[in-house]
């Protein structure tokens, strides 16, 4: 018997992802409302009651709002948003984070899908403190760029459109003021002491995430190695059909879109032994394993299905 989805906010950029990724499938059935009946309080409200499992898609506010007309008990929410992520009661979205993880993802609820930056910074770093080759307290550095479809219709607009708002630059930096709202996320779900120092930035490219990390081996306690580093996330990740981990020796170029259009994430691990320094990077899809694609892999798991139904490996 398939199980049914509705997808509240199906219009937004991840929201399509979603349901493009759904709409082949024999395990779930989309339940859809016309563009009058979104308007219409009374039947957004039966759907996020009548159906099996509820996507949402919507800014952070309207995510909470959405969360309290769910007076089924039976409705089992995916949060896209980042309103519950470190909230009480929610089980955090990304299931090669802890061994574990993915039961907690299977039994839950309300599961909060991870923000597409933290994404990479956990999957690379979590393996890491859990194993003490980086202490819980070193301050962390984590930047890298990320397709512009991250910053939804208003961004999109910006890059792509004609009017006054259009942005002609190839890169932006942004978050000087260190208060990403990414942050929490990140010491969390890393259960580290403090942040990282995060230096983020969107490219001119529509989808695709680089992210990195630098660790200066020679001043950690343990001084670990290179090839320390790279067994310890292969170790991790073994099983993990969605995360692969590459030999960082070879990569002469890492791009930014070496995932995009994928629901995978890449980690590598590059260095200098002689030096003792190190260089920790992750590509995926901003759209895929940093939104959309998480989502379905986490509906997938909550409904007993193959975790990569529907997802591109």
């Amino acid at each position: 018997m398939t199980k049914t989805v509705f997808v509240d906010g199906a219009a937004g950029t991840t929201g399509l992802e979603i349901r493009q990724r759904l709409s082949a499938s024999d395990a779930f059935t989309l339940v859809t409302l016309d563009e009058a009946q979104r308007k219409d309080a009374g039947a957004r409200r039966e759907a996020l009651n009548d159906a099996d499992f509820v996507i949402l898609c919507l800014p952070d506010d309207a995510a909470r709002e959405a969360v309290t007309l769910i007076d089924n008990p039976r409705t089992r929410v995916i949060d896209a948003s980042s309103a519950h992520r470190v909230a009480e009661g929610w089980v955090y979205g990304l299931p090669e984070l802890e061994p574990g993880q993915q039961d907690q993802i299977a039994g839950a609820a309300r599961v909060t899908n991870p923000g597409c930056w933290p994404t990479g910074f956990l999957l690379l770093i979590r393996p890491l403190v859990r194993a003490g080759l980086v202490p819980h307290d070193w301050p962390l550095v984590y930047g890298g760029a990320s397709g512009y479809s991250g910053g939804g219709k208003a961004m999109i607009a910006a890059f792509e459109g004609d009017g006054e708002d259009k942005d002609p630059t190839a890169y932006r930096a942004y978050g000087f003021g260190m208060a990403h709202k990414h942050l929490p996320e990140m010491q969390k779900h890393a259960r580290i002491a403090s942040p990282p120092l995060f230096l983020p930035a969107v490219a001119r490219t529509y989808r695709g995430m680089l992210s990195e990390i630098g660790l200066p081996l020679h001043a950690l306690p343990r001084k670990p190695s290179v090839a320390a580093l790279d067994s310890a996330l292969r170790d991790a990740y073994r099983e993990c059909a969605l995360v692969r981990v590459t030999e960082g020796a070879e990569a002469a170029l890492v791009r930014i879109e070496d995932d995009a259009g994928t629901d995978r994430i890449t980690l590598r691990v590059s260095g200098n032994g002689e030096t003792g320094q190190a260089r920790l990077t992750a590509t995926y899809d901003n759209l895929g394993k940093g939104a959309a694609g998480a989502a379905v892999q986490n509906l997938n798991i909550m409904a007993g299905s193959d975790p990569v139904s529907g997802l591109t490996v």
